[in-house]
């Protein structure tokens, strides 16, 4: 106890003196010397209309030669055409696949300034890392006023389960607050045991002494990046997906140096390739930061060192729908996130060494490290079980070490800049949160080495971002009232589109019932609609993946209801984009690849088969009993039109032939079309154990079940009163 008190005593001293810090540092240097005035904002107007994607290829294919070339669509790439575009700079971009398909599509969501960073910068007295989280801040702020649509504050929960950590934690936290200064979300404050849990019922209450509430912000990540990417188009930049590099090129300048002056592209959707020329490229790539940097010079050393973060994503219940939770001790060190997001729950992240590849998989050791940490959490209540992981994917952080500096062994904790000999500008690590100034610093170090000429400096603090112009948080009303919306579905719109919201839902059909009057659901268990996937082709989606993952966060929320709208989605694209049926075919096994690898469905599949069948002789008998109900003609194996019978004696005769075909793959598990005994038997094991949250087909087996024996009780009361009466006759 004693060494916890002088830990303590050393801590609140270290906040002192960074408070003090700080109080120099807000009054010094809150104000950049860039900081967007509104009337140089209002002179700059966005164009009208979006261009299409053949109209940004065309304009890449043109043979002018542009200012700026930025290689990478994630976040930073997406702020660098912004702020290169808004400074008057003849600007394009390309990206080998889709906008944010990277890592920025698979963040933990999370707008921060950094809570550990800020403490270890008070107890190590590091300003370096002060200043990171000083930047972070001010960031949040601007990311919150830019794109209210997209964003939100978020409370945050930081349960306490020992006295002497109350004073601790608060103090810190309100460190945190004080140096975000007048940019703060929110204030942070302190609950009682009884407070918390009324709060954040969930909790395990036994042991708990209170909790520390603070304030960071939330967003959707993938749809940010879009909407960055989509504002820079707005604004003259030519942005492309799918478009790869495949070479630089170089040319001697006046001095005789060779310099970069370009690229050469493939379009990966036409396969047809071209020469783009350009004054400054920039690398903007990521964790493949070194295969573009290897491309300008082949000797260079590797500087990006990927780690591999993964997320899970549970069902809305496990947390409530306005407040996250942090746990700051995990059993290894690492912070876990416990977060409500879209009507799910958001837990992560891990941290581990990993390889460099454009399709990073989540693995059942990760999702399991991370169900066990947020189980020590949550009260008996809540049984954390593995078949409620409805989706997991993996994103590879590109943690990199500064080339500027002679010791590269040490990783940079900010993001490094980096001018190549032939002037090359590289932008690597980083986060999320700060990729407008990351875009910002990038920008003026490529205006001065390749000596650009922009017609105004950084406007982008602040700046409003596709969509957020004429929202207003009960537009949604609007949606409702002038456009017949579903209410559900209104405030998904816009929230996801802002103002947009009213072009995406002229687009969408009729429904043919009296309420709600137009929008079909791609799934009916979320406010997606048919108008989504046009509007989406628009916003340059070109493949199911990027429908599905990106425009929608389907497959991020629940990777069996993403299959399961899939062929819904891959009808109105190939009508939108002229698929060929052989083309649409591809689209949707190329999808399925992606779900099974990508969003967790493979692991989730290989463990359900793994599941060792641990069911007694009596629930064995009960189990062959129903299979052998459901299978009447005594075949041995259970097909489509045994489920339709039962679902039709059931009463349910709407069912569609691809709601059947989804009951019967979410247990066929050789996936030759039919169900088996042993695989009925697998199943019924792996909900026991928890290994599946439930399954339509034994719902189905237990309905049928009972309706027979009832049949059987009727047709024996109907002779025993047969009988009867025949005795008095």
């Amino acid at each position: 106890m004693a060494s916890r008190l002088r830990k303590f005593g050393v801590s609140a001293a270290g906040v002192a003196i960074g408070a003090a810090l700080s109080t120099y540092a807000l009054k010094s240097s809150d104000i950049s010397p860039h900081h967007v005035q509104m009337e140089e904002m209002q002179r700059i107007r966005r164009k009208r209309t979006l261009p299409s994607r053949s109209e940004q290829v065309k304009t890449l294919q043109s043979g002018e030669e542009f200012d700026v070339l930025i290689i990478g669509g994630g976040a930073t790439g997406a702020g660098c055409a912004l702020d290169a575009v808004t400074r008057g700079l003849k600007t394009a971009l390309v990206e080998a696949d889709d906008f944010a398909s990277g890592t920025s599509s698979k963040s933990t969501k999370l707008i921060h300034g950094g809570v550990r960073y800020l403490q270890k910068a008070i107890l190590g007295l590091d300003i370096e890392q002060y200043k990171m989280v000083k930047e972070a801040l001010h960031e949040r702020a601007s990311m919150l006023r830019s794109a209210p649509h997209l964003t939100r504050p978020l409370p945050i929960m930081l349960p306490v389960y020992t006295w002497w950590q109350i004073p601790y934690f608060w103090v810190g936290i309100k460190a945190y607050d004080f140096v975000a200064g007048d940019r703060n979300v929110k204030s942070s404050y302190y609950l009682s045991r009884e407070d918390a849990l009324e709060l954040f019922p969930m909790l395990r209450g036994d042991k708990l002494r209170g909790a520390i509430v603070y304030y960071d912000g939330q967003q959707d990540d993938a749809r940010m990046c879009l909407a960055i990417s989509l504002t820079a188009a707005r604004h003259g930049a030519a942005i492309t997906n799918h478009v790869e590099v495949l070479d630089l090129l170089k040319k001697k300048n006046e001095a005789g140096k060779e310099v970069c002056c370009g690229a050469k592209l493939r379009d990966n959707i036409t396969k047809k390739e071209w020469n783009v020329k350009a004054k400054c490229v920039i690398n903007a790539t990521g964790p493949f930061t070194d295969s573009i940097r290897k491309m300008d010079n082949p000797t260079v050393k590797s500087i990006c060192c990927p780690s591999s973060g993964v997320h899970i994503v549970l069902p809305g219940f496990y947390s409530p729908p306005q407040m996250g939770l942090l746990d700051p001790d995990t059993s290894d060190g690492r912070v876990i996130f416990f977060l409500p997001w879209l009507n799910g729950t958001i837990a992560g992240t891990t941290d581990a060494p990993c390889d460099i590849t454009r399709s990073p998989a989540p693995s059942e050791d990760e999702i399991q490290f991370i169900l066990s940490e947020i189980k020590s959490y949550l009260n008996k209540d809540v049984d954390v079980r593995r078949g409620d992981v409805l989706s997991a994917w993996s994103g590879i952080r590109p943690l990199v070490s500064d080339p500027n500096k002679g010791d590269t062994q040490s990783l940079a904790r900010n993001h490094i800049v980096h001018v190549s000999d032939s002037n090359m500008v590289t932008i690597a690590g980083g986060k999320w949160t700060t990729y407008r100034a990351m875009a910002e610093h990038t920008m003026d170090a490529a205006i001065k080495a390749c000596n650009l000429k922009p017609e105004r400096g950084c406007v982008t603090d602040g700046l409003w971002i596709e969509g957020a112009q004429g929202w207003t948080p009960t537009m949604y009303i609007r949606l409702v009232q002038d456009l017949g919306l579903e209410v559900e579905v209104a405030k998904h719109l816009a929230i996801s589109y802002g103002d947009r919201a009213f072009a995406v839902a002229k687009m969408a059909a009729l429904t043919g019932k009296r309420w709600p009057i137009i929008g079909k659901k791609l799934h009916p268990e979320f406010p997606y609609i048919d108008a989504e996937v046009r509007y989406g082709v628009r916003e340059y989606a070109c493949t199911c993946v990027d429908m599905i993952a990106r425009r929608l966060r389907l497959s991020f929320l629940n990777v069996q209801a993403a299959s399961e709208a899939l062929p819904h989605v891959a009808d109105i694209m190939a009508d939108e984009l002229k698929w060929s049926k052989e083309e649409r075919e591809k689209q949707i096994k190329d999808c399925e690849h992606f779900l099974q690898t990508q969003m967790g469905q493979q692991v989730n599949r290989q463990l359900k088969d793994k599941v060792p069948v641990n069911l007694s002789k009596e629930e064995v008998d009960q189990y062959k009993k129903r299979f052998d109900t459901i299978d009447k003609d005594k075949k041995g194996y259970v097909s489509i039109p045994d489920i339709k019978r039962a679902m039709r004696a059931y009463g349910d005769a709407e069912v569609s032939g691809e709601e059947l075909h989804d009951i019967l793959r979410e247990i066929d598990t050789n996936m030759n079309g039919q169900v088996e005994l042993d695989e009925y038997l697998q199943m019924m094991s792996a909900i026991k154990s928890g290994n599946i949250s439930h399954s339509r087909f034994a719902a189905v087996a237990e309905q049928e079940e009972i309706r027979n024996e009832q049949e059987r009780l009727r047709k024996q009361i109907t002779v025993d009163r047969s009988g009867g009466a025949g005795q008095w006759r």
